[in-house]
């Protein structure tokens, strides 16, 4: 063990040396110097007995090396408030760090499951934590539309609410409604405040409304929208039929939401989602190619290489395997749900809550290498990110439990250097970065299993 194992992620280069560096607070200034530290994102800080000195590339990076002292200082400086008494005791050495990837993300989706806006900002402090740089919000979908949009009141008065939820996803096609009414929504200012919020802790908020499919929410609220009549809002999972149709008005009236998404959200890039609409095949071109006359890079699920061309700066998340990530020459995401869909069972353990998808533990989620084997330009890759959908994670502490610690190790993975020790870092992760959870109030899931209040008895899932 030496004075840096706590760090997560891995530093590209920790050299300790003898001594502390005995200080009356962990927060250093950070002298932002490109000439010194050349790497995005970068920094180097250096404590000696004499004390800190911090030097970053960029406001990022300042951000970063923060947060590193931070995790030096102990749990503690972790906590709301401070609770410390007396100085506090940095190791002496020197760590020089940048990330491996400049997208380092996480989705959440507020769809399924609304997120109240402050669990949104919480989660904003997570990533900015893990040193996770994009918060890809999904705000549309069947179940719900969470983004108000001026001229079109009904997208919040009908489509952002419905009469009930299913319970859990039982395998034999029965279901169990709970026949609890579930909504909410974020109004323009709300979306302006998580967008500054995140901007100030260096992560870039990224929208998503989702098209043509997973529309039926908006179809609820405007059915002329609908290619296959009217609808509710659904109150089941899965894929629903209705979809967008292709008229005139309709493209129409999507450009005009994201006009609108476009001037809350100052993030470079756009998702108009693009996935699992069935045999009707939109033309995902026109709202991409309108994303290209304001400026935005347009961002869709691997289904949109089916649908016609693409401007060339279009991104592609690559979610249903590496494949299309190989055969595209566009810029790509990678997202597989085989290893970073963080809404999938962590275990077969007999008490995992709500079982469903693929088995993606702790160490699968640490073991996942972005690069695919056989990419014929890893320059094209420009980071990965993990998916928290929220089907079956109906609150905060439900999304603490599937997304932590997995996170955890998602964060390393891209952040750090390709060669990994699993089981070094499961060591790391228990003896420093759980009780830096615990201090931020994660409510994690125990690394032996779920605890008993975490449990979901008689609810059945769908494991794949």
């Amino acid at each position: 063990m030496t004075a840096f194992d706590g760090l997560l992620p891995r530093p590209v280069r920790a050299s300790p040396a003898p001594g502390v560096s005995t200080v009356d607070s962990w927060r250093t200034r950070v002298v932002i110097d490109p000439a010194e530290v050349r790497h995005a994102e970068g920094y180097r800080i250096t404590i000696t007995p004499d004390g800190v000195r911090a030097i970053a590339a960029d406001e990022s990076g300042v951000r970063h090396a923060e947060q590193t002292l931070r995790q030096l200082a102990g749990p503690n400086a972790f906590r709301a408030a401070n609770i410390h008494s007396g100085q506090w005791h940095l190791p002496c050495g020197e760590i020089e760090d940048h990330p491996r990837f400049a997208w380092r993300g996480c989705l959440l989706d507020v769809a399924r499951h609304f997120q109240p806006k402050a669990a949104v900002l919480r989660f904003v402090d997570l990533l900015a934590a893990h040193k996770l740089n994009v918060l890809h919000l999904h705000l549309t979908d069947d179940q719900g539309w969470r983004v108000e949009v001026p001229g079109y009141p009904r997208l919040t008065e009908v489509g952002a609410w419905r009469a009930g939820s299913w319970v859990g996803r039982p395998p034999d096609g029965t279901t169990s409604h709970d026949g609890r009414p579930h909504g909410g929504y974020y109004t323009t200012d709300d979306l302006r405040e998580i967008v500054a919020y995140a901007r100030s802790r260096s992560v870039t908020v990224v929208p998503e409304v989702d098209i043509p499919g997973h529309s039926q929410a908006a179809i609820a609220a405007y059915p002329l929208l609908g290619a296959c009549g009217p609808a509710e809002v659904r109150t089941a999972w899965g894929i629903s039929e209705h979809v967008l149709n292709t008229a005139p008005s309709t493209v129409d009236f999507y450009r005009r939401v994201f006009d609108h998404l476009a001037d809350v959200f100052d993030s470079p890039v756009i998702c108009l989602g693009g996935d699992e609409a069935g045999r009707h095949n939109w033309p995902i071109g026109w709202i991409a190619e309108h994303l290209s006359t304001l400026g935005r890079r347009a961002l869709g699920w691997d289904e949109i290489l089916e649908t016609g061309p693409l401007p060339p700066d279009t991104i592609i998340a690559c979610w249903r395997s590496e494949e299309a990530a190989i055969t595209t020459r566009h810029d790509v995401i990678m997202c597989p749900e085989q290893s970073v869909y963080l809404d999938h069972r962590q275990s077969d353990h007999p008490d995992e809550p709500i079982p469903v998808g693929y088995l993606v533990t702790l160490r699968d989620v640490y073991s996942y290498e972005p690069i695919p084997p056989g990419m014929p330009d890893p320059a094209r890759v420009l980071g990965a990110q993990a998916q928290v959908w929220t089907e079956h994670l109906d609150n905060p502490r439900r999304v603490d439990y599937a997304a932590f610690p997995r996170l955890s190790a998602f964060a390393e993975v891209v952040w750090s250097p390709p060669d990994k020790d699993y089981t070094e870092f499961e060591n790391r992760l228990a003896t420093h970065h759980l009780p830096r959870l615990d201090a931020l109030g994660v409510e994690y899931r125990p690394l032996h299993g779920p605890h008993p209040w975490q449990t979901r008895p008689g609810v059945p899932g769908r494991p794949r």
